[in-house]
């Protein structure tokens, strides 16, 4: 359950990192307050990632498991 719980805040926070950093920059570009706004959007990304990997962590892991044994 640990390993669960740090993989889920790690790949959370990586995803919601670089994901917001380009979604961000799709819509408004590189702007003066671009660190402001993306830090702002990841904020609110963060905690709704986390709760995504950890409820479709096991479940994606096991269907990823199963897919690379059929290629």
């Amino acid at each position: 359950m640990k390993h669960r719980i740090l993989f889920a805040i790690l790949m959370s926070f990586t995803l919601s990192l670089v994901m917001s950093a380009w979604i961000t920059f799709l819509n408004i570009g590189a702007r003066a307050d671009f660190i402001e706004l993306w830090m702002h959007f990841w904020v609110l990304a963060w905690p709704a990632a986390g709760i995504i990997s950890f409820i479709a962590g096991p479940f994606l892991h096991g269907l990823a498991h199963k897919l690379a044994a059929k290629i």
